[in-house]
């Protein structure tokens, strides 16, 4: 993850990309589908700061 003071901003992609290649993932399905991905994730995670969820 990307952080900046308290809040996270995206994922590392140079390792996200990494990684699904590791798994075999066409870069293609990767450029396409992990921006939406990303973008839930963080709005999730920002969610969960808020009300002081943990897990």
């Amino acid at each position: 993850m990307r952080v900046a003071g308290n809040a996270v901003i995206g994922w590392d992609m140079g390792a996200v990309l990494a990684l699904g290649a590791a798994l075999g993932i066409s870069p293609r399905a990767m450029a396409e589908f992990l921006p939406g991905i990303e973008a839930v994730m963080v709005r999730t995670v920002h969610e969960k700061i808020g009300s002081g969820e943990n897990g």
